[in-house]
């Protein structure tokens, strides 16, 4: 008799971090729609009941009306306030309005316009990454290119001065606690401190855009409340920055320590991506259904509904476990082989339906440009020593991806 909750919570240890993926396999065969009291969730596991649930207004964002019925303090919680009343946590008119809004600074145009600033950054923290590795030194990668690379980004699109900007990585790795599945008192109380850290920063800068205006998200933000009819609030618009901002390095960041971990540890998929660059965009998103830099999300049903047969009552907490639909064989067949020449890949790692993430076209351009300059750059890199994972359940990355030149 298959244990389901075993294999579940097998995923929770500090082994299960580090390579999820068996037992996830594992519990998509045995329970691939599985009900734990637990947790009070139904994981679901195959790519099709992930994504029929993510594109599907049977199913809501856990919003602020969930949060007050589920989080009996949830006032006295800063953090909570922020998330679950934020574009990520709200659904119907008003996240179409927040989305709407936001949307203008993830435009095409907008994105493409980036693509000089990314590749500047690129190419000045990867300097800094050779002088580290001169004279036979190692250099870690996520510290000195993988977590500063997004931040200068986002904070180039929202328009927060470079000088400013490497305070913000602890307080949105602080943030980003409230994206557990299960959080601890501790997580709250940090996730709190960061949250009215990060508001009084973008209420000032806000309060800065006002009086100067620059070509950025900020000020693209006042001008679009002033002509629109609906009027954001000041908390909304502050809040709005914050998440953007959070959202923006925090996945950002994972992708590309993630990225570069998957080559260097298939090197011949990275001598192929060396050989063609060209392959650069497709080794970035095999990446990201191989190892995505988030793991699950959660939905909630708005009414009753059955999701691969099995009846699910309204109200109910749904959890789309990513990265086991991303290596569903019924979607991707041999779907634990790396391979940067493999066809019709679309992994669901950024989400889909009306929460797929506005910057997903932004990450993967990141990814392309870095990954392009560091193949090129360091035709010799590997591993030098055991990377050091984030201990987190739903977001991926590395705390630590320390790295040599091996020639």
């Amino acid at each position: 008799m298959v244990d389901s909750e075993s294999i579940l919570f097998s995923i929770f240890t500090a082994e299960g971090r580090e390579n999820p993926y068996p037992s996830l396999a594992e519990l998509r065969r045995a329970d691939p729609i599985y009900y734990n009291a637990t947790v009070g969730t139904y994981f679901l596991t195959r790519y099709a009941d992930c994504q029929a649930v993510l594109t599907s207004a049977d199913f809501l964002a856990p919003d602020l009306e969930w949060c007050a019925r589920e989080v009996v303090d949830w006032r006295e919680h800063p953090a909570a306030a922020f998330f679950y009343a934020s574009m990520l946590g709200s659904n119907g008119e008003r996240h179409e309005r927040l989305r709407r809004l936001v949307a203008a600074g993830f435009s095409a145009r907008r994105v493409a316009g980036l693509r000089g600033a990314v590749e500047k950054v690129s190419g000045e923290l990867l300097d800094g990454f050779a002088d580290e590795l001169s004279g036979g030194g190692t250099a870690d990668f996520q510290e000195l290119v993988g977590s500063p690379l997004p931040v200068a980004v986002v904070g180039e699109l929202i328009g927060v001065p470079r000088e400013e900007q490497g305070q913000f990585r602890e307080l949105g790795k602080e943030a980003s606690r409230l994206l557990e599945p299960v959080r601890s008192a501790e997580d709250w109380a940090r996730a709190d401190r960061a949250v009215v850290a990060l508001r009084e920063y973008f209420g000032a800068l806000l309060r800065e855009r006002r009086a100067r205006p620059a070509d950025d998200l900020a000020s693209t933000l006042l001008q679009m409340r002033d002509a629109d009819d609906s009027r954001l609030t000041e908390r909304e618009l502050v809040d709005t920055l914050l998440l953007v901002f959070v959202a923006g390095f925090e996945t950002v960041t994972g992708m590309l320590g993630l990225t570069v971990f998957a080559l260097l540890t298939h090197p011949g998929q990275a001598a192929l991506v060396r050989a063609e660059p060209a392959l650069v965009p497709a080794a970035v998103e095999e990446s990201l259904r191989w190892d995505a830099p988030a793991l699950m999300t959660e939905r909630i049903t708005a009414r009753p509904v059955r999701v691969g047969g099995l009846a699910i009552p309204e109200g109910a907490s749904v959890t789309t476990v990513l990265g086991a639909a991303n290596r569903d064989p019924e979607r991707h067949p041999e779907p634990d082989v790396f391979s940067v020449r493999r066809a019709d890949v679309k992994p669901l790692s950024f989400s889909a339906g009306a929460h797929h993430c506005l910057g997903a076209a932004l990450a993967r351009m990141e990814g392309a440009v870095l990954i392009g300059q560091l193949l090129e750059r360091f035709p010799d890199l590997g591993q030098a020593g055991r990377p050091v994972r984030r201990a987190s359940i739903t977001l991926r990355s590395f705390d630590e991806l320390p790295l040599a030149r091996t020639g």
